[in-house]
């Protein structure tokens, strides 16, 4: 297994372990984490919130003697931290379930603004960080992101972290933390893990068929997923990939693929074949915004190519696809930044290049992203995330 900054290229993400009824079948699990130790898959991610996936690896752990061998990584439900006292709550029972006195590294979950790292700053999250570390409870920590790349560049800048885990594949170079985003953190010595590389499996399962038939008659020979890998792995901004695999043979062939990629390694052939395959995908957007953010500030706070991003989405894979994405990215910062806060002034149009109608966009956009329901649990769960006193209104 290649390495790059001291990491396998390849990360094992543990939340999507095979099942047997409700529950992970752990013979299975056991042979997939086993043969993930030979292959080199050794940094191995998990989360409080993944049913059962550390009480797994904690039993596989502890049956076999492995916990030297891997890089363990957990994440703390930052979302749940009320007070101080629930800091070490969590990350004790989280160690119970593992079966370890200590951690590889330690990530705050699921961050989308940086005000929720301003909540937790109040509660002494600081000083309990250099009390656990001292500790050896944990020797690094990181953060998992889901906002957008301008919060992503403040809560890097926030902290000294040691590691950044991003959504992050050829469909989303320029959402989320995006391109920008990857490039400051590489900048800053901060490596950066990618998960959901093939968007859920859409990227391999939701392909249009144009695409897939593209892909089957070109030279390389590649399937969906490796170009997708490829991608990712041709960047060396890019430390380590996450895979959810819940198959040996899913493990051994992504091993394979990690085995003999090169970062900076293709050309014009490969670019153009990913950029056919986003027009393909991109025949069913809605709107035609190449995210160049020109549009940028809005007056009222909008985030514009974010909005017409998840609107996209919601055509080019699936409604609840995008209304996920704008849920994560646009719904759930401290200010809200959604479509229905546009008051129709039109400066945006005066500066798009590709003269979108961006008014009349973000009223469907609107209207289809934002359905009644999410709009109450938006309100309810921002509230949750980055705390009452600092929640704005919907208005």
């Amino acid at each position: 297994m290649q390495t790059r900054n001291g990491f396998p290229i390849l990360g094992f993400g543990c939340m999507r372990f095979a099942t047997k009824g409700r529950s992970i079948d752990f013979e299975k699990a056991e042979a997939q984490l086993l043969r993930a130790i030979e292959l080199g898959v050794t940094y191995w991610d998990t989360a409080y919130i993944y049913p059962g996936s550390e009480d797994t690896i904690g039993r596989v752990m502890e049956k076999h003697g492995l916990r030297d061998k891997i890089i363990l990584t957990t994440k703390l439900p930052q979302y749940l931290v009320k007070k101080r006292e629930d800091l070490d709550k969590y990350l004790d029972e989280e160690l119970r379930r593992l079966r370890t006195d200590h951690l590889d590294y330690y990530l705050f979950h699921h961050m989308t603004d940086v005000a929720q790292w301003e909540r937790l700053e109040a509660l002494g999250v600081r000083e309990w960080i250099a009390e656990k570390k001292s500790q050896g409870k944990f020797l690094h920590v990181g953060f998992s992101f889901h906002g957008n790349t301008e919060m992503y560049l403040k809560l890097l800048d926030a902290y000294g972290w040691e590691l950044s885990l991003v959504q992050y594949n050829y469909m989303d170079e320029h959402s989320q933390a995006g391109r920008e985003g990857i490039c400051a953190a590489y900048a800053k010595g901060v490596p950066v893990f990618i998960m959901e590389p093939l968007r859920g499996g859409k990227l391999v399962d939701l392909l249009p068929e144009k695409a897939k038939k593209q892909i089957a008659s070109d030279s390389h020979g590649w399937s969906p997923a490796e170009w997708a890998f490829r991608w990712l792995w041709n960047q060396k901004e890019v430390t380590c990939v996450l895979s959810g695999m819940n198959s040996i043979e899913m493990l051994e062939e992504n091993a394979r693929i990690a085995s003999d990629v090169k970062a900076g390694a293709w050309g014009e052939d490969e670019n153009a074949m990913i950029d056919r395959i986003r027009t393909y995908i991109n025949e069913n957007t809605k709107v035609g915004c190449t995210g160049c953010k020109y549009c940028l500030p809005c007056p009222r706070g909008v985030d514009i190519p974010g909005v017409f991003s998840c609107y996209n989405h919601m055509y080019s894979e699936s409604k609840g696809s995008g209304r996920k994405e704008y849920f994560q990215t646009i719904a759930l910062r401290l200010q809200p930044a959604d479509a229905a806060r546009c008051v129709e002034c039109g400066k945006c149009e005066q500066h798009c290049p590709q003269n979108i109608p961006i008014r009349q966009k973000l009223k469907e956009a609107s209207r289809a992203l934002q359905p009644m329901p999410y709009k109450v649990a938006a309100k309810f769960a921002r509230r949750f995330l980055v705390g009452k006193k600092k929640a704005t209104s919907d208005n």
